[in-house]
């Protein structure tokens, strides 16, 4: 390592440290109480791996169990994350949000501390097969999309300024001992001024969530919230992954499969298969609508937030809504060329590349965390 490169390490350092001492209601913990709280990082404690690093589980010294999520050293994007994801969960608090107890950014180390969450995630629980020994009955299901939807009306709605998550997934929703879900991870969180229609910025997110105009032009909204939330809400109802290419043709991706069974009048044969029954049919499907509708293509045609969680209550009829066939991401190859490192999408007849394609603001560059040659595409032919 050179001198100078050594330096601007030691000084990005400096102002991280300054940054993070400069943040509001966040606790402070040493590297050396943490490492303490987890046997030395032990492989034991370990929990979770994401694209930001590990996470282990501990015990404070008031011995409240914790989550740590470790920051990986070789994490190019990470150190932004970082600090968006304090600076956003400090300032906010919902019972549908997980709890942020404070951080380490001592040297190198940058560690957030987190709640603990007995159940995991729904990505390792409900989709997780038969990794997982809890039971999901319709009335968890319910609770759980009931419950991350009013998470994310706290934050597109009642929040100031007001907030796009940009990585609703089911990796992304913890439980806890009694199945109540939390949104978790804000690191690609973005706060949203009330005079701007969208945000432009690099794409960041998880193939298989990302809302078409978001993917192609990249234009954020809370209507890309939406969309996630819409594939979210069909794996927690069909108890699989948006996308399984060990299937058929016909039933590898979740939203053609809804939308085939959704025109048919036979949404109810969505319903995973092992709750054998025991569900109530028809809020089963409303909850199918309400996702179908959150998944369509153009922006405008999905319903806020506040909107979906009155659907999924029943306060609205989600037959009064009109729907058109949902965008559909049909197709991801990793690429890891660094020269081809770009996002890349085709559309046929979809309604969101209408306009000028003016971008209100832009921000700083981000660094994308899913690469790949991506294609969007409405399920048929409008023109049919």
């Amino acid at each position: 390592m050179t001198c100078c490169s050594l330096l601007f390490r030691r000084k990005r350092s400096t102002e991280l440290d300054e940054e993070v001492s400069d943040i509001q209601n966040v606790n402070l913990y040493t590297y050396k109480e943490l490492q303490i709280a987890t046997e030395g990082f032990s492989p034991a404690n370990k929990i979770g791996q994401g694209g930001f690093g590990p996470v282990y589980k501990g015990k404070l010294r008031n011995d409240t169990l914790a989550a740590m999520k470790v920051l990986s050293a070789d994490s190019r994007q990470g150190v932004r994350e970082f600090l968006t994801e304090i600076k956003v969960i400090t300032s906010i608090e919902h019972e549908n949000l997980v709890k942020l107890y404070g951080c380490c950014a001592e040297g190198k180390h940058r560690i957030l501390v987190y709640e603990y969450l007995e159940n995991n995630s729904l990505a390792q629980t409900l989709l997780g097969g038969s990794h997982s020994s809890i039971q999901f009955s319709w009335h968890s299901r319910r609770n759980i999309c009931i419950g991350v939807a009013r998470g994310l009306v706290f934050l597109h709605e009642e929040v100031k300024p007001q907030i796009i998550h940009r990585d609703i997934k089911a990796s992304n929703i913890l439980l806890d001992k009694n199945l109540q879900p939390k949104i978790s991870d804000f690191g690609l969180a973005k706060l949203i001024p009330p005079n701007l229609t969208h945000i432009s910025t690099h794409v960041a997110g998880t193939a298989g969530y990302l809302a078409p105009e978001y993917a192609i032009r990249h234009q954020v909204t809370r209507k890309s919230d939406v969309y996630s939330f819409g594939i979210l809400l069909l794996e927690i109802v069909s108890g699989r992954s948006n996308t399984n290419r060990r299937l058929p043709v016909e039933e590898q991706y979740l939203v053609t499969r809804a939308w085939n069974l959704y025109e048919t009048g036979e949404l109810e044969k969505l319903v995973d298969a092992l709750l054998v029954g025991d569900f109530n049919v028809e809020e089963a499907c409303r909850f199918c609508k309400v996702g179908l509708l959150c998944a369509q293509d153009s922006p405008k045609l999905r319903p806020s937030m506040s909107t979906v969680l009155d659907m999924l209550l029943g306060e609205t009829d989600v037959n009064d809504q009109y729907m058109e066939k949902p965008g559909l991401l049909f197709d991801f190859d990793d690429d890891h060329d660094p020269g081809k490192q770009k996002m890349k999408a085709e559309v046929e007849n979809t309604s969101f590349f209408g306009g000028s394609g003016k971008q209100d603001v832009s921000t700083s560059s981000e660094t994308v965390t899913s690469y790949g040659a991506m294609t969007f595409t409405s399920i048929y032919d409008r023109t049919n």
